[in-house]
């Protein structure tokens, strides 16, 4: 008993996940967060919260294989971070065949967008938030064109991905981007709670309470679909 819980407490300290399985609907939910700035390629700074894209890709990978797992609930709480890395776990959430659901709590933005529209069904609490705007590059950049071109084209990947994975049209997704009368000298749109639904970029105003009863609704069907 101590040994599981001692395995428990590092799972939740070092990589923000736990697998909850004592549940009055006798389903094993695997719990994975998202949390602070999604760290890629490069090493952010000891003081920064990040979530980093190596730990996130193999635990994807264990819970679509692993048979004693019935669904997946992604906690979000992201500023954002690299665009490369976190489009790819959006797309390794997207493609599990276990049911998923998400929750956005406190704020999912940038490429944390994908991510909350990644999964089979969304929530965001009354006071979440979600901030869609262009794709920005820190460091040296060479060739004006080039560069808007390689931008241009990552923008695209996101917004296909987005309005294919919400009710949101693309052309609608580019407007919000692109907005210049939200975000005081950059372009963008902050929506709140109840907005990103109004969006249909997010299915359901509602809380962990509700994120719980969705994905085992999700899971049941499942089962019932397997079993017929």
């Amino acid at each position: 008993m101590a040994d599981n819980a001692e395995k428990k407490n590092e799972q939740i300290r070092e990589y923000g996940e736990l697998e909850l399985k004592n549940n009055r609907e006798n389903n094993k939910i695997y719990m994975l967060t998202i949390i602070g700035e999604i760290e890629g390629h490069d090493c952010l700074p000891a003081t920064t919260k990040t979530t980093k894209y190596e730990h996130v890709l193999p635990k994807l990978a264990e819970i679509e294989d692993n048979m004693d797992v019935d669904g997946l609930l992604l906690l979000l709480n992201t500023v954002g971070g690299d665009v490369e890395s976190g489009l790819a776990i959006a797309e390794m959430v997207s493609s599990i065949s276990k049911p998923s659901v998400s929750l956005v709590l406190g704020g999912s933005h940038s490429i944390g967008v994908p991510l909350a529209v990644s999964t089979d069904y969304s929530f965001i609490v009354p006071s979440g938030t979600m901030v869609i705007h262009p794709v920005r590059m820190s460091g040296t950049v060479i060739g004006a064109q080039p560069t808007y071109d390689y931008f241009k084209q990552m923008q695209n990947r996101i917004l296909k991905f987005v309005s294919t994975h919400c009710g949101a049209k693309e052309e609608r997704l580019e407007e919000l981007m692109m907005n210049t009368g939200m975000l005081t000298k950059d372009l963008g749109t902050i929506l709140v709670g109840a907005e990103a639904v109004e969006e249909k970029m997010i299915d359901e105003v509602g809380g962990i309470d509700r994120a719980f009863l969705k994905l085992h609704s999700l899971i049941d069907a499942h089962k019932k679909g397997k079993e017929s």
